[in-house]
């Protein structure tokens, strides 16, 4: 149960803080990617030795995969990890005083479906990826909050000026769901890809990654 509420903490801080940045900020490119990823380095070295610090379904699917956790525990972390993405939003429109702009993403200028989709995945990849990786071996375990947040701010520097860069289906449901409109229209696009980047991630780390 303490992995559980982790989990839940830290996803509902990444959603108020980082997702409230980008509101606020109207979306700066950097200052958003940094205080997504800042989150999570904050998160990493508070609630890492309690959960792992996952606050992402995507993250528990990929290591699901990559056969580093079982099925009933992942599905119990993605439970935690959407209520705190709502208690996070909730929070957020709270703060804001409604429900107008909560962070939520969406098809960016002409960002088509297939474009968004391709980006959400291969993000995904990438950042899941260097999660299996850099979790692999003990000796990095003093670096290891600081490469997944690093590499968190460099998929939204990428995927912003397309999607807003979700790479997180707990994060975009809750704010998509509040927001409604076209937000929630798109949302399948954020929950769809994430988890099939994350699939190939792991699938990527078991048979040419992982040391036999």
């Amino acid at each position: 149960m303490r992995k559980y509420i982790a989990e839940a903490v830290g996803t509902m801080l990444l959603t108020l803080v980082a997702c409230g940045v980008a509101v606020t900020s109207g979306v700066n490119l950097v200052a958003t990617s940094l205080a997504f990823g800042l989150v999570i380095v904050a998160a990493a070295y508070s609630i890492g030795n309690v959960s792992g610090c996952h606050i992402n379904p995507a993250v528990s699917i990929s290591l699901l995969v990559a056969g580093k956790m079982n099925a009933k525990e992942c599905i119990c972390y993605i439970v935690a990890q959407i209520i705190g993405a709502f208690a996070g939003s909730l929070l957020l429109a709270l703060l804001l005083g409604g429900f107008n702009a909560l962070g939520a993403n969406g098809l960016v200028g002409n960002t088509t479906v297939w474009v968004a989709l391709v980006v959400e995945i291969i993000l995904t990849f990438i950042f899941t990826t260097t999660i299996l990786g850099v979790t692999d071996k003990k000796e990095n375990g003093h670096v290891t909050g600081i490469v997944i947040g690093l590499t968190l701010t460099l998929v939204h520097l990428f995927g912003l000026p397309f999607t807003g860069t979700s790479v997180n289906p707990a994060r975009s449901l809750a704010p998509a769901i509040l927001q409604g409109g076209d937000a929630l229209c798109n949302v399948w696009i954020f929950i769809i890809a994430p988890i099939i980047g994350a699939i190939i991630a792991g699938l990527f780390y078991k048979y040419v990654l992982k040391e036999k």
